[in-house]
């Protein structure tokens, strides 16, 4: 946090708490998600209607829909391509949980949970077939086919990110670390304005925009990391990335201060798998400057970001400006050890 109270602000960076993004075209968004679920009756509308009932924040859809209308972007291809990224966001969501073990979503029980593990696996593959099916309809009406491959890009990118998290080995490493935080967070995050911006004619800003978001989802992903040891992510386990060695930032801070021989201990227990001392090293991470370490992490790569969106065209950082907003909300109170 200190290091984040020391910058110099940028123009980006004054206007975050200024400036929100408009809630009412995500609406229609929502509104047209509902209309093409399975119908009543029909295999996985009951888990289909379970999980939209609480629909997010629908940060993806927002982005895209103000994007559109600030490069003048036909609204019923805007509107499908908006539908399109948040419905294959929410695919994602849902594999995840099965991935994770995670028995809460929005406040409500996971698919997984609630429906099993088949009718969710399903469901979130029907999902996938519904968001390309919503990416060719902006394709047809914006005839822009290329929209079609951005989403097919970032859908295998997203995916190789839970893939190297499962491979991971253990290795706790920094660069493969970020690599998984970047893949898993920053494609669905780019995407929205990046389908935008194509469809606008506006090829020179993708990859500024893909910098970007990279850098914001490295943040988020941290400010999850940091929640996972407080229970605060959903997660049914206190610092349940530990229990389960999946990459965590806070875990790797806490190496990287630790002596040889403390360390030595530390990896030989990570790398067995046991759980039999897990509150013992979760109580040593938690009262160690990890949290804080991490934080300082975060708030730099936030910082970092916010340098990049400077450099973004004018009508592309009026619609990253909240987007930053809500992220940097989200880190602060991760640190702060709050629900976002």
């Amino acid at each position: 946090m200190n290091e984040l109270r020391t910058l110099q602000k940028t123009n980006f960076e004054k206007s975050l708490s200024s400036t929100a993004l408009c809630s009412s075209k995500t609406t229609t968004v929502h509104s047209l998600i509902i209309s093409r679920l399975p119908e009543h009756n029909k295999p996985l509308a009951k888990a289909a209607v379970h999980h939209f009932n609480k629909p997010g924040k629908l940060l993806r859809s927002k982005m895209a829909m103000q994007g559109a209308e600030i490069l003048n972007v036909n609204h019923a291809a805007a509107l499908r391509w908006a539908a399109a990224v948040e419905v294959l966001h929410n695919a994602s969501l849902i594999h995840d949980d099965i991935c994770d073990g995670d028995t809460q979503r929005r406040g409500q029980q996971a698919v997984w949970t609630k429906f099993g593990r088949n009718v969710a696996l399903t469901l979130g593959d029907w999902l996938i077939a519904l968001a390309f099916e919503f990416a060719s309809e902006a394709a047809e009406i914006s005839n822009t086919p290329r929209l079609l491959k951005i989403l097919a890009q970032h859908m295998s990118r997203t995916t190789a990110g839970e893939a190297m998290e499962f491979e991971w080995d253990g290795g706790l490493n920094w660069n493969t670390y970020l690599t998984i935080a970047a893949d898993k967070t920053a494609p669905l995050l780019t995407a929205p304005l990046q389908g935008i911006a194509v469809m606008a004619g506006d090829h020179k800003t993708e990859q500024p925009i893909s910098a970007y978001f990279r850098d914001l989802g490295e943040a988020y992903q941290i400010s999850n990391d940091i929640s996972n040891f407080y229970g605060s992510d959903g997660a049914k386990l206190i610092a349940g990335d530990l229990a389960r060695r999946a990459p965590n930032a806070v875990t790797l801070s806490y190496v990287d201060d630790l002596n040889d021989e403390d360390k030595t201990s530390f990896k030989n227990w990570y790398r067995s798998g046991d759980t039999n001392d897990l509150s013992k090293w979760c109580r040593r991470i938690i009262d160690s400057p990890a949290i804080k370490t991490a934080s300082n992490r975060m708030f730099s790569t936030l910082n970092r970001a916010a340098r990049k969106a400077s450099h973004l065209p004018v009508e592309i950082s009026k619609v990253a400006t909240p987007v930053h907003g809500l992220i940097l909300q989200t880190c602060t109170a991760a640190s702060n050890n709050k629900n976002a």
